[in-house]
């Protein structure tokens, strides 16, 4: 099962690149097929297949030799990877499909924001009315409470919206990057999350500074700390809690 799981991913990684490519661009996600941007031939089937086409055209463009960018297998890798993870920790559930679409729009957001320092609407809305509907749906089978993901989503959007407004420090954009995120994670989900991609932020942004990559004024993108903020405080919010509780309230 973890093998066919890997393969979902990986075809769902493919998908995630024509997303990440096609949505800054304004083009549509479904049309037309895919085609190499510098001769503009479509892209046959037998040249999609995750990895392995990447690897049998040695990188290049089939027609023209254009080479095809690293990023595009590595991204098929992450997301079978992240989805093998999230397998392992929620075995076939409803859960399982719920954190797999959540992992797929934060992937597809981190890596345009990283990219562009843009985040779409199309994205992060859809994100959020896909959770809401999850969220209703897991009320019903397995007794979700809502309003600990309404109140997750409110979290993100309260602390991150004041810090917009107060510092100017971060884009709009990542007030919906944390509405999506808490409406899929819960309240304490959100918190963890808050807490990773700050300090995650942090550490990345000195280095930055400090190495000259970027200057003080420049503009660093604030969706990927919060995307692998969510990731981890999926997969190991219980482990986060615990930590604290023996940290600060055991003798």
């Amino acid at each position: 099962m973890s093998l066919l799981i890997v393969m979902f991913g990986l075809l769902i990684g493919s998908f995630l690149n024509v997303c990440i490519y096609r949505i800054p661009r304004g083009e549509s996600i479904a049309y037309p097929q895919s085609h190499c941007p510098e001769c503009l031939n479509d892209i046959r089937w037998y040249d999609l297949i995750p990895i392995i086409s990447y690897t049998f055209l040695r990188g290049k463009c089939r027609y023209c030799g254009e080479k095809i960018s690293f990023k595009y297998p590595l991204i098929e890798l992450l997301t079978g990877g992240i989805f093998l993870v999230i397998y392992i920790k929620f075995g076939i559930t409803f859960n399982l499909i719920k954190y797999l679409i959540m992992a797929s729009f934060l992937i597809v957001i981190a890596i345009i924001d990283f990219e562009t320092t843009d985040v779409f609407s199309i994205t992060t809305y859809s994100g959020i009315a896909i959770g809401i509907l999850l969220s209703i749906v897991g009320l019903f089978l397995n007794g979700d409470s809502l309003v600990d993901e309404l109140l997750g989503a409110g979290i993100g959007v309260g602390i991150i919206a004041l810090i917009v407004f107060l510092t100017k420090g971060m884009g709009e954009g990542d007030i919906e990057i944390a509405a999506l995120c808490g409406i899929f994670l819960g309240w304490k989900g959100m918190i963890i999350t808050l807490m990773i991609s700050f300090i995650l932020g942090a550490i990345v942004g000195i280095l930055l500074i400090v190495f000259k990559i970027k200057g003080k004024q420049d503009a660093i993108s604030f969706g990927p700390y919060l995307a692998i903020g969510a990731l981890i405080s999926l997969l190991l919010k219980s482990d986060i809690i615990n930590f604290y509780l023996l940290l600060f309230f055991t003798k």
